[in-house]
């Protein structure tokens, strides 16, 4: 334990908090800078060149990032399952949702390993500080979520995502990348869990239309498929835990899984595809639960140092 974590937690929180934001504005003053110049010359061969630098803009702001939390926590990782990963190649990243956290987490866990990750975000998720800005300039998808009332009223409504997520698969297909999609669409919490009766004990139902859409636009691009499965065995999960020191374990469970013919098909016309692929994704998340379930029952164990 260093001088730093001796502090008391919410002192530790607040100065974590505190050096990533100061992290964050030193890296969007190049991020946007570079995004303008991007900007300037609308060709395919000029958004690649730059797109490659806002790139490695982001993934030093990553490393810096990282860098904080290794000073400033001590925190055991099981990570597994990441041998025969690349940089250079094309990545599906599929994972459960708990918390803001699973972003740092994942962000930490395939530093350097993989592509930079680009997350599919809430529309409205663009009017954050900065992070909305910046996210923008590295082309994440924004999706405009709507409810299934406003689709009856509004039906020509219908189908807006699967044109953003389509307009993004064309864009992702010039540099490598690692597409993330937390499938359950939204973080997981018990009163949703009850909500949606959902068959699972640690998770919520997985959507299949995302992830096969983004498999049928870019299947002959993208290199594997990685399910991967973030626990926290203490229980404590929020970011704001993370900040003050309370975490002191994360188990991430990378599974590697072969991108199959039978995995690539016409998902909103073939309904026999449909329903093999929501069988396929199903047993997916089965899995995963059990890893779940095995993380919390391993909880009990000593922490770190002790």
């Amino acid at each position: 334990m260093n001088a730093f974590q001796s502090l008391p937690g919410p002192l530790q929180g607040v100065l974590s908090l505190l050096g990533l934001f100061l992290n964050t504005v030193f890296w969007c003053l190049p991020l946007f800078a570079v995004t303008f110049i991007k900007l300037v010359v609308p060709t395919p061969a000029w958004y690649r060149l730059w797109g490659a630098v806002l790139n490695r803009i982001a993934t030093n702001w990553v490393y810096c990032n990282n860098l904080i939390i290794r000073l400033t926590k001590s925190i055991r990782w099981e990570v597994s399952g990441l041998n025969d990963l690349a940089e250079r190649g094309w990545y599906l990243v599929l994972a459960n949702h708990q918390s803001w956290l699973d972003i740092v987490v994942l962000q930490k866990v395939f530093y350097r390993r993989i592509p930079f990750l680009k997350f599919f975000l809430k529309k409205e998720l663009i009017w954050v500080p900065l992070l909305g800005q910046a996210w923008w300039a590295l082309d994440f998808p924004f999706m405009k979520r709507h409810s299934r009332a406003y689709l009856e009223k509004h039906p020509e409504r219908k189908g807006q995502d699967l044109e953003t997520t389509r307009k993004a698969c064309a864009k992702f297909k010039h540099l490598p990348v690692a597409i993330m999609n937390f499938v359950e669409g939204t973080r997981y919490n018990p009163e949703k869990a009850r909500r949606q009766k959902t068959p699972y004990a640690r998770l919520l139902k997985p959507k299949a239309a995302g992830v096969a859409f983004v498999l049928g636009a870019m299947g002959e691009h993208l290199t594997r498929i990685l399910n991967v499965t973030i626990s926290y065995p203490q229980g404590e999960k929020s970011l704001w835990d993370f900040m003050c020191g309370r975490v002191r374990r994360i188990k991430v469970d990378v599974e590697v899984i072969p991108i199959t013919r039978d995995l690539l098909g016409d998902y909103f016309n073939d309904r026999d595809f449909q329903g093999r692929f929501q069988d396929w994704l199903n047993e997916i998340w089965a899995r995963k639960d059990k890893l779940l379930e095995a993380s919390e029952n391993q909880g009990a164990l000593a922490e770190p140092g002790t």
